[in-house]
């Protein structure tokens, strides 16, 4: 799949190389050629850095992983994306988010032309894409949107980052949900002492 990611930080670098080395072609969006963060992900195989609109016009799918705030900005700069899914993988933190809007996602709805936006990859720390196993087990992930084709996508993708299953949760209306789990994770791991090796795996019987 041809992938452009927007915000190189700790999740889009983690995810770019795990998507690099799993065959996927890599647009790293960019600013600034010379001085973005994350120059080493072009050590990966399959991975080029542009600037954004032409990362996005290049890509079928986009990962959004810049910081909440700057989400209607962000959105905004995409240029055309009409056929492309996008994943949002951000998160409003202390009520630091797009203004007007509850969710990052419902920002990303309103200030682009495509549809098929789902909310992923948004629940587990960075720490748990660069390595999703906890001894012989790997972790679960979860998506939400009302694109069917969107929900696909994330689903493969998220095999190929190594985790064992992506679960539907739901439409446009779980986008909340999926960022209240966010925070539920965030709880355990920083206010609570649990530390950030920790995650989530759906066990059935």
């Amino acid at each position: 799949m041809k992938i452009s990611i927007i915000g190189t930080g700790n999740v889009g670098g983690a995810l770019a190389t795990k998507w690099a080395k799993a065959g996927h072609e890599i647009f790293l969006g960019v600013q600034d050629l010379n001085t973005f963060k994350g120059q080493d992900l072009l050590k990966n195989p399959n991975t080029l850095a542009m600037p954004v609109q032409e990362a996005v016009a290049a890509a079928e799918c986009i990962l959004l992983a810049t910081p909440a705030p700057a989400a209607i900005d962000v959105a905004k700069s995409l240029g055309d994306t009409n056929g492309k899914i996008i994943i949002d993988a951000m998160n409003i933190i202390m009520k630091k988010g797009p203004a007007g809007f509850t969710t990052t996602a419902d920002a990303i709805l309103a200030h682009t032309s495509t549809r098929d936006i789902v909310k992923c990859f948004n629940t587990t720390g960075y720490n748990n894409m660069v390595n999703s196993m906890y001894g012989d087990t790997a972790l679960d992930l979860f998506v939400a949107g009302d694109s069917t084709k969107g929900k696909e996508a994330a689903k493969q993708l998220a095999k190929d980052a190594g985790f064992a299953n992506c679960y539907d949760i739901g439409g446009n209306d779980k986008f909340e949900l999926m960022e209240q789990f966010a925070w539920f994770w965030i709880n355990l791991a920083m206010f609570q002492g649990q530390g950030r090796e920790i995650g989530f795996k759906l066990l059935k019987r």
